[in-house]
């Protein structure tokens, strides 16, 4: 009589705790509006290979969906890592001349080839004001940085370490490690988190291009990535959205997906790369779920003899 009797209690308190459970779900669903965004990675602009046509096409692509806002995945333009100032300069004022044909807000993301001179080919010195990440964040802003829009949370991350050997490395440096702990402590466990960053925290690539037992490069993926993603351990990690690859990936692991968007430059403005098309990511958010497609925006690439 007595073991029975716990069991029902025991049943009672399991119903409860699983309705509660759901109304919670369904409240954080009904609480959260849906909306729109678009995830852009590696513009790679320059003047050649007609490219800002193709960019421009993108843009135009994009304000038909009419997104709430895009986050771009670095790469914004063809290269800084191994230029003269004057073609890099060039390469930023580029860019930002062509911001002002998007609808909606822009989120933009480091990539490797915005840092300046780092390579030595460039001939700069490492004393010029602009040298290495300087030169994005005067021209496009913070390298690491943090929004909210609708419920959910959004955090921009710089992935790229100079070795200052004229290389570069996937890497969350101590810095800016502490300032996901101190961002992440001011967002609620259950809101949904975004993260956009360059090179992937996670990619399978490398053994599907080159066999099971490859192993990543380390400029290829994000070098402390177990350590990052440690970081979002108890938060609702939904999305990290990632680019460096021109290639299409959603890898799903414990909850959360990461997705590698492709290229709008697909083979850097000349033509299809690996199968992939010049294409953008659009992402759908309803509630604290969201669905995603590829969107390839028709460019037509004139690619050059010998490209």
């Amino acid at each position: 009589m007595f073991t029975p009797r716990i069991f029902g209690i025991s049943a009672i308190t399991l119903f409860l705790l699983f309705s509660c459970q759901n109304e919670k779900t369904e409240t954080i669903q009904k609480q959260i509006p849906g909306f729109t965004f678009v995830f852009m990675t590696d513009i790679h602009l320059q003047p050649e290979l007609n490219a800002p046509a193709g960019f421009k096409q993108a843009i135009d692509s994009i304000n038909r969906i009419n997104p709430d806002f895009v986050i771009t995945g670095g790469d914004l333009i063809m290269d800084a890592l191994g230029q003269s100032y004057n073609r890099a300069d060039s390469l930023y004022k580029l860019y930002d001349s062509m911001l002002a044909f998007f609808n909606m807000p822009v989120y933009n993301t480091i990539g490797n080839h915005e840092i300046f001179g780092i390579y030595d080919e460039s001939e700069v010195e490492s004393s010029h004001p602009e040298f290495g990440e300087k030169m994005y964040e005067n021209r496009i802003g913070k390298r690491y940085y943090s929004f909210d829009h609708k419920g959910w949370h959004f955090m921009i991350l710089d992935g790229i370490e100079d070795t200052g050997e004229s290389s570069y490395v996937g890497l969350i440096d101590s810095t800016q490690i502490e300032w996901i702990r101190e961002d992440l402590s001011k967002v609620e466990r259950e809101t949904p988190v975004v993260v956009s960053i360059h090179i992937p925290l996670l990619t399978v690539l490398t053994q599907r291009v080159k066999g099971a037992l490859e192993p990543n490069g380390k400029g290829t993926v994000v070098n402390n990535a177990k350590e990052v993603t440690a970081l979002f351990a108890g938060h609702n990690l939904r999305l990290v959205l990632q680019g460096h690859l021109h290639y299409v990936e959603d890898i799903f692991v414990e909850g959360t997906h990461f997705l590698t968007g492709g290229a709008v430059s697909a083979r850097w403005w000349g033509g299809a790369y690996r199968g992939m098309e010049e294409g953008f990511v659009v992402v759908n958010v309803e509630g604290d779920d969201f669905t995603w497609k590829y969107f390839d925006f028709g460019w037509n690439a004139e690619m050059p003899e010998n490209f």
